[in-house]
């Protein structure tokens, strides 16, 4: 909602650069979008590391 109020504000102060952030935003979104799958990657391998080094000590919580 906050992304569309802004728009709506650019584009009564300053139309030509609405537009351009309106054709520009796709293309940023596609060029970010492999560092996003590769942060999703990385994160899930930490949690994966991490649940591994903390399995005994659940193990050892549990008894």
């Amino acid at each position: 909602m906050i992304k569309l109020i802004l728009f709506c504000f650019l584009l009564l102060t300053c139309w030509p650069l609405a537009l351009l952030a309106l054709v520009l935003y796709p293309l940023f979104w596609l060029i970010l979008l492999p560092f996003r799958l590769v942060g999703i990657v990385i994160d899930g391998t930490f949690h994966l590391v991490e649940a591994i080094f903390m399995l005994p000590v659940r193990v050892l919580r549990s008894v």
